[in-house]
């Protein structure tokens, strides 16, 4: 596994909104440590760090500006010289200007880690392979939620995120590890 040269880190979504009772049951507990390693790894390097935090436009959403849950949860609060993108929809590409400040960073490579995976991850990742990023995704650095489908069936969180990950392997994303990407920093 080879990163391209600096690559910048794309933390999506990662405010205390998601831990609301709103979203259900949610998998991956170690999601936001394996976010926290990744984070102190680009940092010691200082490669880029981009935090998306979504702005809903929905009042009575979690993400809403005005609640508590729009705040960045701890493990991943910017510091003062990383940069944050608001948005307002699924993709962290639209609507913002996160193609301006990655082509201020010169990167062909992203690493997109945060939640949901099976929602504004894999958008924004989809997105980033549309426009030409090389998009490495650990999978352990994302977490995903039990989702029920139309005809009733129950998916737990596992599943998404198992399917999810699957289906952007390869077209989209080179799905890989924290673990893997760390190490392919050394």
């Amino acid at each position: 596994m080879q990163l391209g040269g600096p690559a910048a880190l794309v933390v999506i979504d990662l405010q205390q909104a998601i831990d609301d009772p709103v979203w259900g049951r949610r998998g991956q507990p170690g999601a936001e440590a394996a976010v926290g390693a990744l984070l102190t790894a680009w940092r010691g390097r200082g490669w880029p760090v981009v935090h998306v935090r979504h702005d809903s436009l929905d009042p009575a959403s979690p993400y809403a500006p005005e609640k508590p849950g729009n705040a960045f949860k701890p493990v991943a609060e910017p510091l003062p010289d990383e940069i944050v993108v608001p948005k307002r929809t699924n993709s962290a590409f639209i609507g913002t200007d996160l193609v301006d400040r990655l082509e201020a960073f010169a990167v062909g490579d992203l690493v997109v880690v945060g939640v949901l995976l099976e929602n504004s991850v894999e958008a924004t990742v989809r997105m980033a392979g549309n426009l030409g990023y090389h998009v490495w995704l650990p999978g352990d650095a994302c977490a995903s939620i039990d989702r029920t489908d139309h005809r009733d069936r129950h998916w737990p969180a596992e599943d998404v995120h198992a399917l999810t990950l699957a289906i952007l392997d390869g077209e989209y994303a080179t799905v890989t590890t924290t673990k893997e990407l760390i190490a392919a920093l050394a």
